[in-house]
């Protein structure tokens, strides 16, 4: 007997979507739908086969064609699942499959109902949460062709599929996406060489495309499509589900100085303190957003200074709050806890400063776990459910947590950026950003770009089914251009301002990177490593002419020591047309031969 996944979340098969029940299209659909279903229509018998993709192993990858490749940019909300659905049944039917991906086991669960509901007993699932028999099982039944539709997380990429004729990689914006460890790869280039062997259509969806996906759209790469209403679906007089165009919520920016200024020491501003209490008298739910699981960023203190750190990676702790058991009492209050979020190190809270032994040692910022105190501190009679890397570790974890908050258990979600996406809440109508800043000024390239794309996504979550979605983003920043572009919802004008920024430096898409990372136990031993490895780079591009290129480091990476080993890195970055900055990466690498200890990535998406 199949061991079926969607059994194992202790769930019934969701029911089956009838032709009467699914909505028509839209206008602004039909015009985003017209040339896919054309393309589609091009996928003839003689598409390559699973032989014919397995000989192309080891080729140089080709280009695909811009044709096949689609970048479906739509606001949150405007309908693209359904896109898909109608493009995957469109594939079913000229006999091929369908792969679809997503960046977070989270979002599986209401696109798996989705696709099940529209295709009963057709669907296959891959993704880390399986048991190995689940996905062998799974494995087995795609290899076989008796799952015409399949969707998974990233490696899901590399399943067996005998007939390809469809890849939708959704958000595809997600550094998610990339394997960071080895074999490294991004699932949505995997897609896009996949379709330049099979001919299979790739349709790139997301609110929020990266800089180089709508950069390739804009020159002429791939077919960009627009969906720019946010799309509702209600039920008419007849019976029959109808589809009505819905406001896209208002994005309100609080200042937190002016609060600071005016005495609220409080983490919710004032707006947002009234904004909830709306919410819950009405009998609506909201979501409030920190991307910061735990009670603390960390513990200081406030006599000499000294911050509390991991013995082994030197990062500061993070305080948890957890429960503790004895053998006669049983389960007891949570009680504070210091935790690494590296090396997962444990130790208690000291009562005493361990250099300077003052009593005042606090702990600074704000996690999740805090903020659902403070929620259940001035809203007693509200009912928050906490969802982030904490509370999720046991199977099927997202999907309980899911539908108890769609049942309504629950009156306010607190978490991380793990709800921030993808998610279908109908009863949401408020959305909170408790700090916005966080993660504006790392010291990586793409961190407006981020900051943009969640706060713009969280932002989506809000006014699905009404027209009251309201949105309050607390900044100690609010001047700064991807906070203003996602108050307005406005993707062109943050694009036209990061591309200018790319432009300038060089930074993808106006060149190509590659990063280097040495660990060692010695700090020293590292240092010279990586000052051997700059000096040996820069004799190598002079040797090889490398058309134009620049190198930041040798540094101390951001997280500077991990699992007790130093960590240094450097950043080689080379412009100019692709097919030249790939053969001179090529014969760069070639040249520097063997590299022990070192590690690199070529387009790494984090340079922390």
């Amino acid at each position: 007997m199949r061991r079926d996944p969607l059994r194992a979340w202790g769930d019934d098969p969701a029911p089956q979507t009838e032709e009467r029940d699914v909505p028509p299209l839209t206008a602004g659909q039909r015009r985003v739908w017209e040339p896919l279903a054309a393309a589609l229509d091009t996928l003839r018998s003689d598409t390559p086969t699973e032989a014919d993709l397995r000989i192309s192993i080891g080729k140089e990858p080709s280009a695909p064609l811009p044709e096949k490749v689609f970048l479906l940019h739509g606001v949150t909300g405007s309908g693209k699942t359904e896109i898909y659905l109608r493009a995957a049944a469109r594939v079913m039917r000229l006999g091929r499959q369908a792969l679809v991906l997503v960046p977070e086991i989270a979002l599986t669960a209401q696109l798996i109902q989705r696709f099940a509901a529209r295709f009963p007993g057709q669907l296959a699932v891959l993704h880390s949460q399986l048991s190995a028999g689940e996905r062998y099982d799974e494995w087995r039944r795609v290899r076989r062709g008796e799952a015409p539709v399949v969707i998974g997380s990233r490696s899901a990429v590399f399943a067996p599929l005998p007939r390809p004729g469809l890849i939708v990689v959704d958000e595809e914006h997600e550094p998610g996406f990339k394997h960071e460890q080895r074999p490294r790869y991004h699932a949505r280039d995997v897609a896009l060489h996949l379709s330049a062997e099979s001919g299979c259509v790739v349709i790139l969806g997301s609110a929020t495309p990266s800089v180089e996906s709508y950069h390739a759209a804009q020159a002429g790469r791939s077919t960009l499509l627009h969906l720019p209403e946010r799309v509702g679906r209600v039920r008419g007089n007849d019976g029959l589900p109808h589809s009505q165009i819905l406001p896209l919520p208002h994005v309100r920016l609080v200042d937190m100085r002016r609060e600071l200024h005016e005495d609220n020491r409080s983490i919710f501003s004032r707006p947002l303190y009234h904004a909830l209490a709306t919410a819950l008298e009405r009998g609506e739910q909201a979501i409030l957003f920190l991307n910061r699981r735990g009670a603390a960023t960390f513990v200081m203190c406030r006599d000499c200074g000294h911050v509390l750190r991991c013995p082994s990676c030197e990062g500061p702790v993070v305080m948890h709050y957890e429960a503790t058991a004895t053998a006669n009492e049983g389960p007891s209050s949570p009680a504070p806890v210091l935790v690494c979020h590296s090396c997962t190190h444990r130790r208690l809270v000291p009562p005493f400063c361990p250099q300077c032994f003052s009593p005042r040692i606090k702990s600074f910022g704000i996690g999740t776990q805090r903020v659902e105190q403070e929620v259940q501190r001035m809203f007693p009679q509200a009912r928050p459910l906490r969802w982030d890397h904490d509370s999720t570790t046991g199977k099927g974890s997202h999907h309980r947590l899911l539908n108890q908050f769609l049942r309504h258990e629950a009156d306010i979600l607190v978490g991380t950026q793990m709800i921030a996406k993808g998610l279908d809440l109908p009863q949401v109508s408020l959305v909170g950003v408790i700090a916005a800043d966080m993660g504006l000024y790392l010291p990586d390239f793409r961190s407006g770009e981020r900051t943009f794309q969640l706060l713009t996504q969280v932002a989506g979550r809000s006014g699905r089914r009404s027209t009251r979605g309201r949105v309050i983003i607390q900044t100690y920043t609010p001047e700064h251009y991807a906070l203003q572009a996602a108050q307005e919802h406005d993707y062109r004008a943050f694009y036209t301002q990061e591309i200018s920024f790319r432009r300038q430096t060089g930074y993808p898409p106006f060149g190509q990177l590659v990063r280097f990372v040495y660990t060692d136990p010695s700090q020293t031993a590292g240092q010279k490593a990586a000052t051997d490895l700059a000096a040996r780079l820069r004799e190598g591009a002079a040797a090889h002419s490398l058309p134009d290129w620049g190198m930041i480091g040798p540094a101390p990476a951001f997280f500077q020591r991990v699992r007790g080993k130093w960590r240094w890195h450097l950043l080689l970055r080379v412009s100019g047309p692709p097919d030249e900055v790939s053969e001179s990466l090529r014969s760069l690498l070639a040249h520097l031969g063997p590299m022990p200890g070192w590690v690199f990535d070529i387009d790494p998406v984090h340079v922390l």
